[in-house]
């Protein structure tokens, strides 16, 4: 199996896994929408008001959430600059695949973080835990990709 292929093979799975992270951070997002605070006929904010507030997780479940769906975008988006370079597979083609990629790793390294902290405060319920899975799961496999793109030679186009 050649290394254009392995960097295909990740750039789908990857592709899958954020759309997954992004359905399911649209759910808590609009969860704690409909079930957050209800501000007052006077229109006074509670007095421990967040506006990251969700009502089915912990402390962390808000940074959580936000920076998940963050990376789910930015994940998305260098899917398709990733798809681009596998069509091409040139140097011209790497540079812009490369740092999309990259850029996607470190917001899911962030968000990562965040989950891991929400697995350490434990209250939280399956969709959390499956969205904390795949952000795990997902910068090892994005950090793979970038590792698959970088290390096979590309043809220049002069």
């Amino acid at each position: 199996m050649g290394v254009r292929s392995v960097a295909g093979l990740l750039l789908f799975l990857n592709f899958c896994m954020y759309t997954i992270v992004l359905g399911i951070g649209s759910w808590a997002i609009n969860r704690a929408i409909d079930h957050g605070f209800i501000i007052g006929p006077g229109l006074e904010l509670p007095a421990h008001f967040s506006p990251i507030f969700f009502p089915m997780g912990n402390a962390a479940t808000g940074f959580f959430v936000t920076f998940a769906m963050l990376a789910g975008v930015v994940g998305v988006a260098a899917a398709i600059s990733g798809l681009n370079h596998l069509r091409h597979w040139d140097a011209g083609s790497l540079s812009a695949a490369a740092t999309a990629a990259t850029i996607s790793w470190t917001i899911t390294c962030l968000a990562m973080g965040f989950g891991c902290k929400e697995i350490e405060l434990h209250i939280r319920n399956s969709r959390l835990r499956t969205m904390e899975a795949f952000m795990i799961i997902l910068s090892a496999t994005q950090l793979l990709y970038i590792a698959a793109i970088h290390g096979a030679p590309s043809t220049s186009r002069i």
